[in-house]
Parts: structure tokens; C-alpha cells; sequence
């Protein structure tokens, strides 16, 4: 698997329009496994994480226009653009309760 890590900076009072644009969307990347979002407990920043079946997967998804045309709107709640760190995730397991 394949993905990234990215940090935003949400302006201040843009948290819920930020969270409503992402659930608003009913885009799933071709190859995307999953993704996460957190707004960490110590750091105003909030992190991201992207995993793809494959390096081809992500790459395909940067380059898509509609990933572009979302990657605009994301633009108007945050500060700055994200700081990427992209990379094969080389272990991973889902626990399960029981």
C-alpha cells in the first residue's frame, strides 16, 4: 500500500465548513483503501492520512481534475497547503474487538 500523510492549517472558524465539504463528497478515488482525519488533542494543525493500493493509485488521483477541482475548495478553509509526506506503508493490520 501506498499513500500520504498531510498536515492543514484550518483557519480559524472554518473546522465544520471544512468537515462538511469532505462529507459532502461522494468521490472514491479508484485504488484508495481508505482515509483518516484527525484534529489532534495537543496541535492546532490537523493531520490527514491517504492509503492507495498502489504508488500508480495515488499518483493517478493527484493528477485526476476532480481531485484538482476538490483540492480548490479544500484551499478556501485552510491557511496554507498541506505539507505532504508520501510513502509505502510497509505494515498494517486492522484489529477487530472480540
Amino acid at each position: 500500500m501506498y499513500g500520504t500523510i498531510f498536515n492543514i492549517k484550518v483557519k480559524e472558524g472554518h473546522e465544520q465548513l471544512l468537515l462538511d465539504l469532505f462529507k459532502q463528497s461522494e468521490r472514491v478515488p479508484k485504488g484508495m483503501v481508505a482515509w483518516f482525519l484527525m484534529d489532534p488533542d495537543e496541535d492546532k494543525d490537523w493531520i490527514g492520512v491517504a492509503i492507495f493500493e498502489s504508488k500508480e493509485a495515488h499518483l493517478s488521483n493527484a493528477n485526476d481534475p476532480e481531485q484538482g477541482a476538490q483540492f480548490t475548495q479544500l484551499m478556501e478553509h485552510i491557511k496554507e497547503e498541506p505539507t505532504w509526506t508520501d510513502g509505502t506503508f510497509v505494515i498494517s493490520e486492522i484489529m477487530q474487538a472480540g
